[in-house]
């Protein structure tokens, strides 16, 4: 019998991490993968989650034109700092942003940047 994909959501490592979270409450214990994948996310995280949640919240109110939910959490797992990161980010999409909507984002997402 072979498994069928009942629905496909795209993650943010946040998510993730919250579902990681969800599953050692379940089972108390992680198994070897799932420890592997939270000592991971651990290295790679740099906002806490309601900070990512909110700014999930406010990149979707920009309405910016063929902005995905899929654009939303890439562009939250990398944290663009500058136009040219955002660019970057969004090179492995078939997606035009214009240079103001472009701005737009990187101002919600400077909000959020952690100070070094």
């Amino acid at each position: 019998m072979k498994p069928k994909l009942q629905q496909e959501t795209p993650m943010n490592i946040y998510d993730l991490k919250k579902e990681v979270t969800k599953i050692k409450k379940r089972d108390e214990e992680l198994s070897l993968r799932t420890a592997k994948t939270e000592e991971y996310l651990n290295s790679f995280i740099v906002l806490k989650l309601k900070d990512a949640e909110t700014l999930e919240e406010e990149l979707m109110k920009l309405d910016v034109p063929r902005l995905k939910d899929v654009h939303v959490k890439k562009i939250i797992d990398i944290l663009p700092a500058s136009v040219d990161e955002l660019k970057v980010v969004l090179q492995g999409y078939t997606l035009t942003v214009n240079k103001e909507n472009m701005e737009k984002i990187i101002s919600v997402v400077k909000k959020y940047l952690p100070t070094s």
